[in-house]
């Protein structure tokens, strides 16, 4: 069932009129009209298969931006007024900005969730803005500008998310020693640990998505592996342990690949989105790699 509300239409007997032409459906029950309401609820059954009278000639192949009303008229699946069309009813769909307010009745007692949009149907008059209304949705309509969802995806591509910036005290050419706390941690920027935000578009729909790292998973090269909760603390000279991320050899990478340990660090980030009246939360992983020399302490004997 669609619940379509004519806003401000002076007189009942019109609005029947144009409903009745507009909506290519049986009616459930009937149109009440006080006169003295401005706002009349209409309740239409989805229409059945179009079937195929005279003049009406269904495409089954339309080209690109193109969609197929109920009788089988090519119209353009976005219009810069009407917003996007949805071939189940011939109607076009946009989100209503700013949204009723959540006493207004379009909202059936759902408010907040889902979200209000203009309506505008195409058949038969493929005149669009002259019948319609508002109704509220749980989602978007079918072919409202894609998923929201997959906007949101796309505002994270375009974040350019990485893993971390690995960082250890060691520099140049100097070699970490068995036995004494490696400390770890990243470099802390947009990319590399947030926050940062993007927003993904799509005529009629804006997805914006804003993402924080939440902690990095540690593969050390030996066989070990740990989580650190945070982007890892800097090293601090003459303090033996780092007091958030920090790990300690037992054996030299004396032998391994290159003489050297490989240590990946995959940061996990959380994206929270909204857009088009729908809103989530994606989980996001990225890695990156560095390696570290691990020597044995020597001990020079003296006479």
């Amino acid at each position: 069932m669609l619940r379509v509300v004519a806003a401000a239409l002076t007189a009942c007997t019109t609005l029947m009129a144009v409903a009745m032409v507009a909506v290519p459906a049986s009616a459930a029950g009937g149109v009440e009209c006080p006169p003295t309401i401005v706002n009349c609820e209409i309740e239409v059954e989805n229409p059945g298969d179009p079937g195929t009278g005279p003049g009406v000639t269904p495409v089954a192949n339309p080209g690109a931006g193109q969609c197929v009303t109920f009788r089988g008229n090519v119209v353009p699946c976005w219009h810069d007024h009407w917003g996007w069309f949805n071939s189940t009813d011939s109607c076009y769909y946009r989100f209503r900005d700013p949204q009723p307010p959540g006493t207004d009745s379009v909202w059936e007692g759902h408010y907040p969730e889902g979200a209000v949009y203009d309506v505008s149907c195409a058949e038969p008059l493929n005149v669009p803005g002259t019948n319609g209304g508002w109704t509220w949705l749980p989602g978007p309509p079918p072919g409202y500008g894609g998923d929201p969802g997959q906007l949101a995806q796309r505002a994270v591509e375009q974040m350019a998310l990485e893993g971390p910036a690995i960082r250890t005290p060691l520099d140049g050419d100097e070699i970490g020693t068995v036995g004494i706390p490696l400390w770890l941690w990243t470099e802390r920027g947009a990319t590399t640990w947030g926050p940062t935000t993007a927003t993904a578009s799509v005529p009629g729909l804006s997805v914006t998505a804003t993402a924080r790292a939440k902690w990095i998973e540690w593969d050390l090269g030996d066989g070990s592996t740990m989580r650190c909760d945070g982007p890892g603390t800097p090293y601090i000279p003459g303090q033996v342990e780092s007091p958030t991320c920090d790990h300690v050899y037992t054996a030299s990478s004396a032998g391994q690949p290159g003489d050297v340990y490989t240590v990946t660090g995959t940061t996990t980030w959380e994206v929270t989105w909204s857009g088009g009246g729908m809103s989530g939360v994606l989980q996001v992983a990225r890695s990156s790699s560095a390696t570290v020399p691990i020597g044995e302490l020597q001990v020079l004997a003296t006479n």
